[in-house]
């Protein structure tokens, strides 16, 4: 079946009472309803969206711009997949679709973004792994595109967003280890310009000034976002001639690479080095010992997205009144072994 004027001819109906029956108009009287929707899935016609999306000037489509590279696919986590459970439970109660736009890491992401908003694919975007600067922003706002930006980032003007408190994280963490008697806190901070890195290792500098303790360059570790780089991590840690006694991830997979690198090396987490990992992940909960982490509920994150975006859609916006504000994401500490040990004076 190829298209509504074949079904029409089929039933022997006009084109538009087999459109307006296909569409749930009330003017269809039900029995001639219950035969188009029968021929249709029996002579399998699928309606034309395409033509219909041009008509009305939606494509009832939400894009997630995505990051991808090979790395990132051989360490994926669970991250967005929770988000993205969280955001189609929202869009499906308006019969919105998701689709992801991954973007490969030899693109610009800038000049790929260019491209999708030039094909008019989707109504709206969520953009994620913000950059400092990052030109997506001023290209959405100048082509009046409905988005979210999972992530901060001192571009554009006033555009909504939503984060992880990765300030929180940086505070809390070294607020737990000075406690514990720690002076030399290392942090393993993202290698590429993404702007969570700039905002943990601010608040890290910060978190330690309010303590007394001087700022050392040396004690921050930039390294990719993954297991490798968290083993990178613990190799660059070890070459430090006076070596920290703890140190602060800020991804979660980084905690797997690093415990392997201090096993070579014949050290413990919790006895030798306190560890504090980002987010909990199912992988390191196989962690030995265990790892003080933050956790946070992924599906709430991305419902909370998913309204937010919508309440910036004027089709949408009604239903969600209180939705388009920024807002930090909170995370909560769960303490682990990993930085059980206290340091005698």
């Amino acid at each position: 079946m190829k298209g509504i004027r074949q079904l029409a001819e089929h039933l022997d109906i006009s084109i538009g009472t087999v459109s307006r029956a296909l569409n749930g108009k009330p003017d269809v009287n039900d029995e001639t309803r219950r035969r188009v929707l029968a021929a249709a899935e029996e002579l399998g016609y699928v309606a034309n969206q395409s033509g219909r999306s041009l008509r009305q000037g939606m494509t009832n489509v939400i894009g997630l711009m995505l990051e991808v590279s090979r790395e990132t696919i051989e360490n994926s986590d669970d991250f967005f997949l929770g988000v993205t459970d969280g955001l189609q439970s929202v869009f499906s109660r308006h019969k919105l679709d998701l689709v992801m736009l991954p973007c490969p890491d030899d693109e610009d992401p800038h000049e790929y973004l260019k491209r999708m908003v030039a094909r008019r694919l989707v109504d709206a975007l969520i953009l994620s792994a913000t950059r400092r600067t990052d030109r997506r922003i001023e290209l959405l706002e100048k082509a009046r595109i409905p988005f979210v930006a999972l992530g901060r980032s001192a571009s554009g003007g006033s555009y909504t967003w939503m984060d992880l408190d990765f300030e929180g994280v940086a505070a809390r963490g070294v607020d737990r280890l000075v406690a514990k008697g720690h002076r030399r806190i290392a942090v393993a901070a993202p290698s590429s310009d993404i702007n969570l890195g700039y905002l943990f290792v601010d608040a890290y500098r910060q978190a330690l000034q309010r303590h007394g303790i001087a700022f050392d360059p040396a004690l921050v570790i930039r390294v990719k976002s993954s297991e490798q780089g968290g083993y990178q991590a613990g190799h660059e840690l070890l070459m430090i001639e006076e070596r920290p006694t703890a140190i602060i991830l800020i991804h979660e997979l980084m905690a797997i690479g690093l415990y392997r690198r201090l096993a070579e090396a014949g050290i413990v987490p919790g006895r030798d080095l306190a560890v504090v990992g980002f987010r909990e992940e199912p992988r390191t909960h196989f962690l030995q010992p265990t790892l003080t982490s933050f956790r946070m509920s992924l599906r709430d994150l991305g419902m909370q997205l998913g309204e937010t975006l919508l309440a910036t859609m004027p089709a949408y916006a009604d239903h969600y009144p209180q939705g388009a504000r920024n807002r930090i994401w909170p995370l909560e500490l769960v303490p682990g072994e990993s930085d059980a040990f206290t340091l005698m004076a």
